[in-house]
C-alpha cells in the first residue's frame, strides 16, 4: 500500500511539472503578427474575409487570418443530392447581392440553387387583413430606372453562400484560414501605450491582432474579451425549419416566386420558394407545439403546414391541442386521422372543396380563382430536414471595444440577434460587413490605423441605429400579432389594409429593407425622403376616410405609419 502511495505521489508531481513546463512553453510562444483576425467562419466572417481579399491594395497591405472551430472542408465539399435542399435558407436582398457581387463572391454562388422572390404576401391569421409587396406593382411606377429589376430578393441556402465565399477566398489565397481550431483565450498584450489583443488558439499558436473582429455568434468570446455588455430576452417561441415538396404551379398561375407569411397568435409561419417544386419553411410557434410537431410523423407536419395557411384560427387552436395532447399521452396522431379531422373542420367552416383553401383542392388543370393567394399544398417533407431552434432578441450595447477591450469590433450575430419574421438577420450581418470593409479600406488608403477607435467609429455610427430600427420593428410586430383582443385585432387590420393601399409607403419600406442596391440611382436617403413625403400626403387623404369610422383608431393607425416613416428617415442619418 505504501509503495502504491509513493507511486501516486510521483505521478502527481510529474503531472505538475509537465503543467508548469507547458505553461512556460505557452508563455514563450512568439505571437504571429496579423493585421486583421476574424473569429468566426459563418457568412459574416467569410464575407469580411472575402471583401478584404477583393482589392489589390488591401491584399498587399493587410495580413488577414480567419479562425473557425468547425471543419470548413465540409462546407467546401457540400454537394447535396439533386432536388434536395438544406433547411437553413436566407433571403438575400438586392443590396446584399450587389455587395457580394462587387467583392467577387456572388460569381461563385450556384445560381441553380437560388430562387427569385418577386412578391411577398402577408396576412393576419385572425382577420385575414392582407398586404402585398410586389417589386413590379409597387416600385416600377415610383422609381425611375428600377422598372427592370426582376426581384425583391433572392433566396438561397446559407451553405450555398458559405461555399461560394470559401471558393472566392481559395481563388485569391490572400487570407490565412485556421479551421478545426478553437479560440482558447484572448488576452491583452502588456505593452506601454496599450497592447494589441493576443488570440491563443487550441493548436498552441498565438495571433497578435491589430484589429480583432468578432463574427463568432451569439455567445461571442470576442465580445466577452472586449467587455461589451448586451441586452435582450428569449422569446417564448421556437422556430421550426424544413424543406417542403409540392406540385409545380400550373401554366395558368404565376411561377413559384412568391413568399407567403401568415401571422398566427402563436407566431408567424412563412413559406419561402426554392424551386418550382420545393420551398423552405420557417414556422415560429410555441416550444411545446414545436416539440409535438417534430415528434409526429412527417405526414402530420405536412398537413399542419397546409392547415396553418388555410384554416380559421379557432380550428387551428383545436388541432394544436389535439397534437400536443396526443404526443403527451405517448400515442401521436397519425397522418390519416389528422387529414380526416381537417376535412371535417373544412366542412364545418363551409370551405368549398374547389377553393384553394381546401386541402382536397385539385392541383391539376385550371386552378381556383384564389389559388395565387395561398402557397402550394405541401405533399412531402424532405427526410431529415425538419429541425428547430429557440428564438431570442439580443443587441450589444456597442459595436467597438474601448479601454482594455480596444481594437475589437463586432459584426453579425455577435452584435445582434433578431426574430426571423422579416428575414433580415443575414442581411443585417452583410450590411455590417460592408460598412466595416469601407472603414478599413479608408484607413488603409489614408495611412491610418485600422484598429483605432477613430477608424472604427464611422462603422458603429452607420450600423448601430439602423440595426436597432429593424430589430425594434420586428420585435414589436411579433408582440403585436400575439394579441387576440378584438379591438387590437381590428385596429391592426385597419392599419394593414390602409398600408396595402399606399404604394408609396410600401415602396419606402421595401427600399429601406434593401430591395434596391444603395449604389444604383439616387441615394437611399433621397429616395426615402421623397417616398415619405408622397406617403404622408396619401396617408392624410386615406385617413380622412378611416376617421369617419372611428377618430381614435384613425389617429392611432396614422400615428403608427407616421412613426414608421420617421424611423425610415432617421435610419438614414449619419
Amino acid at each position: 500500500m505504501l509503495s502504491a502511495n509513493k507511486h501516486a505521489l510521483r505521478l502527481a508531481r510529474h503531472a505538475r511539472n509537465v503543467g508548469h513546463t507547458s505553461s512556460r512553453a505557452a508563455s514563450t510562444v512568439v505571437p504571429q503578427e496579423t493585421d486583421v483576425v476574424i473569429v468566426g467562419g459563418g457568412p459574416a466572417g467569410l464575407a469580411l474575409a472575402s471583401a478584404l481579399s477583393s482589392q489589390p491594395i488591401l491584399r498587399n497591405t493587410l495580413k488577414v487570418s480567419l479562425v473557425e472551430a468547425s471543419d470548413l472542408d465540409k462546407v467546401r465539399g457540400w454537394a447535396p443530392p439533386s432536388g434536395t435542399y438544406s433547411n437553413r435558407v436566407s433571403s438575400i436582398t438586392n443590396a446584399s447581392q450587389a455587395f457580394l457581387g462587387e467583392i467577387g463572391a456572388w460569381a461563385h454562388v450556384e445560381e441553380g440553387r437560388t430562387c427569385s422572390m418577386e412578391e411577398i404576401q402577408v396576412w393576419d391569421g385572425l382577420s385575414d387583413a392582407r398586404v402585398t409587396f410586389s417589386m413590379q406593382d409597387v416600385l416600377a411606377s415610383h422609381l425611375p430606372g428600377m422598372e427592370s429589376l426582376p426581384q425583391m430578393a433572392r433566396l438561397t441556402e446559407n451553405l450555398n453562400l458559405q461555399r461560394a465565399l470559401l471558393r472566392h477566398l481559395d481563388s485569391t489565397s490572400a487570407v490565412e484560414l485556421f479551421d478545426k481550431v478553437k479560440v482558447q483565450s484572448i488576452q491583452r498584450e502588456e505593452r506601454e501605450g496599450g497592447g494589441w489583443p493576443l488570440v491563443h488558439l487550441s493548436d498552441g499558436r498565438v495571433l497578435r491582432a491589430r484589429l480583432l473582429v468578432g463574427a463568432d455568434g451569439f455567445n461571442s468570446p470576442v465580445r466577452s474579451y472586449a467587455g461589451i455588455q448586451s441586452y435582450g430576452w428569449a422569446y417564448d417561441t421556437t422556430a421550426i425549419v424544413a424543406t417542403m415538396f409540392h406540385h409545380p404551379r400550373t401554366s395558368f398561375q404565376t411561377p413559384n416566386t412568391t413568399a407567403y407569411q401568415r401571422f398566427l397568435p402563436t407566431g408567424p409561419i412563412a413559406f419561402l420558394p426554392l424551386s418550382p417544386t420545393a420551398s423552405s419553411l420557417v414556422w415560429s410557434t410555441k416550444p411545446h407545439l414545436a416539440k409535438a410537431l417534430l415528434s409526429s410523423e412527417p405526414g402530420v407536419l405536412a398537413s399542419m403546414i397546409n392547415a396553418a395557411f388555410r384554416l380559421p384560427e379557432v380550428s387551428l387552436r383545436y388541432l394544436h391541442n389535439l397534437i400536443v395532447d396526443s404526443a403527451n399521452t405517448g400515442s401521436p396522431l397519425d397522418a390519416q386521422q389528422l387529414r380526416e379531422e381537417i376535412s371535417w373542420r373544412e366542412r364545418s367552416h363551409s370551405i368549398d372543396s374547389r377553393s384553394a383553401y381546401s386541402l382536397a383542392a385539385d392541383t391539376t388543370g385550371v386552378p381556383p380563382v384564389d389559388a395565387d393567394a395561398l402557397p402550394p399544398l405541401v405533399t412531402d417533407i424532405q427526410p431529415g430536414s425538419a429541425a428547430s431552434f429557440p428564438l431570442r432578441f439580443n443587441h450589444a450595447d456597442e459595436y467597438i471595444g474601448d479601454g482594455a477591450g480596444a481594437r475589437t469590433v463586432l459584426v453579425g450575430d455577435a452584435a445582434h440577434t433578431i426574430h426571423p419574421l422579416a428575414g433580415q438577420g443575414l442581411n443585417m450581418g452583410l450590411g455590417d460587413v460592408e460598412a466595416l470593409f469601407h472603414c478599413i479600406q479608408k484607413a488603409v488608403h489614408t495611412g491610418g490605423d485600422i484598429g483605432s477607435r477613430t477608424a472604427l467609429l464611422p462603422y458603429a455610427r452607420e450600423r448601430y441605429f439602423e440595426n436597432h430600427i429593424i430589430m425594434a420593428a420586428c420585435d414589436k410586430l411579433h408582440k403585436l400579432y400575439s394579441f387576440t383582443s378584438e379591438p387590437i385585432v381590428w385596429a391592426r387590420s385597419v392599419g394593414v389594409e390602409v398600408l396595402n393601399e399606399l404604394d408609396s409607403v410600401k415602396a419606402a419600406l421595401m427600399l429601406n429593407a434593401g430591395s434596391q442596391s444603395s449604389r444604383r440611382g439616387p441615394s437611399r436617403t433621397q429616395l426615402g425622403a421623397s417616398f415619405a413625403a408622397d406617403g404622408v400626403e396619401s396617408l392624410a387623404r386615406t385617413m380622412s376616410g378611416v376617421r369617419t369610422l372611428t377618430e381614435g383608431v384613425g389617429n392611432m393607425v396614422g400615428a403608427g405609419v407616421q412613426s414608421i416613416l420617421k424611423g425610415l428617415s432617421n435610419s438614414q442619418r449619419p
